[in-house]
């Protein structure tokens, strides 16, 4: 079992975005996403389902072109996409990443 107080961890900056990842194996991969106010993520084609939870702040998330406010407590649930966001006042996310074909199913 793994435990984590999500209010505790520290986020790094997107271009350190591999060390805010808390756990990952084949299947998924759990991280922090924090971006300050005024900050940015880039376009990413994600090949994996993507579940992120605004845990502080408000972002208008990208998905293929398709651009929704999300704020504190609401979710996003997308199928492999082309995602960015953007924050006017900062936010923090809980992000999954969930591979589209197991490993075990091949």
């Amino acid at each position: 079992m793994k435990s984590f107080d999500l209010s505790q961890i520290k986020a790094f900056p997107y271009e350190k975005r591999e060390k805010n990842v808390l756990f990952q194996t084949e299947e998924f991969k759990t991280r922090i996403i924090e971006l300050p106010p005024g900050g940015k993520m880039p376009p990413c084609k994600m090949s994996e389902y993507v579940v992120f939870i605004v845990l502080e702040g408000e972002a208008t998330i990208e998905v293929n072109s398709e651009k929704k406010d999300f704020k504190e407590m609401h979710c996003l649930i997308t199928e492999p996409a082309t995602l960015s966001m953007q924050t006017q006042k900062g936010v923090r996310i809980l992000g999954l990443q969930i591979t589209a074909t197991p490993a075990s199913a091949s």
